[in-house]
């Protein structure tokens, strides 16, 4: 069956669609604790390997930089390859990716970075084209289930890092690894999907029995509308945000007094705060005729989070949970738009990797400008201003771009 001028969406049932959702889920899992167990070791990783503050803040971005090259082509990967398969193969590099990197020599951590940072691009982009294909009608709830999942798995990454790292005799390697079990599962489960190479978009004559045929996606490129740019734009400026504060916390709070078991306890905070913040933003999402007030709330509260640290950093506990709950509304938000402003799923993939392309570029500059600006003034207050000063731009940004608008 076709249509003229839309996209009839496939919606999976039953035990397939439960099968589709748990290996969604554990892909989602994958997609931070990688990154995130890396901050609260980081002086250690500094100290073994005598890195400066501003090498150390290249290997926290080097991921960053991998998504922002390797977004554009993960959609024509998924297309080649078909969605299961893209995702498949982005978990078994994962897997290899974060072994490599607790190897010695130094180059296998740089290597094993960014192998990392390749495998978790193409699962980012492809990800929210499997919610438009298979859970069109639930956009909002899905990317909010599986951003409270990420969120789980990026905390506890961060809350057991120093922790395994005291107790392995391997040190801050072992943590650093040890999260290859997690892709392997993940792989382990979405194994008898492999077998399957569901192609974006399908031909009509190629459609199977259990498929539907699918009328050639027309629309325009999110690359020439203003709408595809907004939604950029947030992506970039609340990741930035978000990664500043991952990677020199612990540091920020060092600096302060706050010794390293507080702030790793911090860091739990903030991605466990995570959680409420994508439960909560997925659930107000259908509430509203638009995300416009969302787009707003969120930005203030992670920029009220920042100042609170800045003037107040001994309550630092309850601030990194107001930024956690505004972030995971943040990456809701985010992710949602990219099946929100767009009418197919093929244009939720072109979406997805020109927002992640664009906003990764300029969210990995972050940490590493911000730790030329330690080495240089030897003060982490430019971190915390620079996040203030990009959440009052994202204010703005979370605005128009939560507007009920689809690309063309």
């Amino acid at each position: 069956m076709t249509t003229t001028g839309r996209t009839i969406e496939r919606v999976r049932t039953g035990g397939a669609g439960a099968l589709v959702l748990a290996g969604l889920l554990l892909v989602a899992a994958n997609l931070r604790a990688g990154i995130t167990t890396v901050g609260p070791v980081l002086e250690q990783v500094q100290h073994d390997l005598g890195l400066p503050s501003l090498t150390a803040s290249v290997l926290i971005s080097l991921p960053l930089v991998a998504f922002a090259v390797v977004s554009p082509f993960a959609p024509a990967l998924a297309r080649r390859l078909g969605l299961e398969r893209a995702l498949g193969g982005g978990l078994a590099v994962l897997a290899v990716g974060l072994i490599v990197r607790s190897l010695p020599p130094q180059p296998l951590l740089w290597a094993g970075t960014a192998l990392l940072g390749v495998a978790i691009a193409v699962l980012n982009v492809v990800l929210p084209a499997l919610v438009k294909r298979d859970f069109p009608g639930r956009i909002g709830p899905v990317t909010g289930a599986y951003s409270a999942v990420q969120s789980v798995f990026a905390a506890i990454a961060a809350g057991a890092a120093v922790p395994v790292a005291a107790w392995s005799s391997y040190g801050w390697r072992f943590p650093l690894a040890m999260w290859a079990g997690l892709a392997l599962i993940g792989l382990g489960v979405m194994a008898p999907q492999l077998r399957r190479r569901t192609v974006v978009p399908p031909a009509p004559d190629d459609a199977g029995p259990d498929e539907v045929a699918y009328s050639a996606p027309t629309g325009r490129s999110p690359w020439r509308t203003a709408l595809g740019w907004q939604v950029t734009v947030f992506m970039a400026f609340q990741s930035t945000g978000y990664y500043i504060l991952i990677t020199w916390l612990p540091s920020i709070e060092g600096a302060a007094g706050i010794g390293s078991t507080a702030a790793g306890l911090h860091q739990l905070l903030l991605n466990g705060f995570g959680i409420v913040g994508s439960i909560a933003c997925s659930a107000a999402i259908g509430r509203f005729r638009d995300q416009r007030l969302l787009g707003v709330l969120a930005p203030l509260l992670f920029m009220s989070a920042a100042a609170g640290i800045l003037v107040a950093p001994r309550l630092s506990a309850f601030w990194c949970s107001l930024a956690g709950v505004a972030g995971g509304a943040n990456i809701v938000l985010a992710l949602s738009y990219f099946g929100l402003r767009t009418s197919h799923h093929t244009q939720a993939a072109a979406l997805s990797g020109m927002a992640q392309s664009v906003g990764y570029l300029v969210a990995a500059a972050g940490p590493i400008a911000v730790g030329a600006l330690h080495d240089l003034t030897g003060s982490w207050i430019p971190a915390l201003v620079t996040v203030i000063v990009l959440d009052l731009a994202l204010v703005c940004v979370g605005y128009l771009a939560g507007r009920d608008r689809v690309v063309g």
